[in-house]
């Protein structure tokens, strides 16, 4: 690695990393327990990924998952969370970008063509929209399938009646006429 250690790139070395090539970005480090997680901007997630995947130093060369969590009703009430993956410097990296159901957050396909299958997940079940993806079509759910099933508002209107089961109950005999009827079609076959 050329100016940062493996061992001290948390967050903030990543957001310190970063300033100087991309500007106008303002990133917040977030709180984790595994790896280093970092708030960008909608608007500049394409240029930090792409620093981030071309910087020596830094060469997060792996996208692993796109995902997204609801937070309703905040506004704004989603995360798409990047999990990114630097295997020459045996690195990882956890993006968040805050999203709106009015704003859309950028196709990060060019920097990463896996993206594309992921962005698609992640609009399916949240109904995040990326700009720019070339193809941003259902991938999970039916076609005709209305909604986004992931989203906290998602209207769930089941109503079905808890059902109990009793214990089986199998005389002595009866279990070993099951034995002998199942041998005879297994030596049939």
């Amino acid at each position: 690695m050329d100016s940062l250690d493996a061992a001290a790139m948390d967050a903030p070395a990543i957001i310190n990393a970063l300033g100087p090539l991309v500007s106008g970005a303002a990133y917040e480090a977030a709180p984790s327990v595994d790896f280093a997680t970092i708030y960008v901007p909608a608007d500049r997630l394409v240029a930090t990924c792409a620093a981030l995947r071309d910087t020596p130093s830094l060469r997060f060369n792996v996208l692993a998952e796109v995902t997204a969590a609801d937070y309703f009703p905040r506004d704004p009430r989603f995360e798409v969370v990047y999990h990114l993956l630097s295997v020459p410097n045996r690195l990882r990296l956890r993006l968040k970008v805050r999203a709106s159901e009015t704003l859309a957050v950028p196709t990060v396909q060019g920097i990463w063509p896996s993206a594309g299958w992921l962005e698609r997940e992640v609009w399916d079940m949240f109904g995040i929209v990326f700009d720019g993806h070339p193809d941003l079509r259902r991938l999970l759910m039916p076609e005709d399938w209305e909604g986004h099933p992931q989203r906290k508002d998602y209207p769930v209107q089941i109503r079905k009646a808890a059902q109990t089961y009793e214990p089986l109950e199998v005389s002595e005999e009866e279990f070993k006429a099951n034995l002998v009827r199942d041998r005879v079609k297994r030596d049939a076959h």
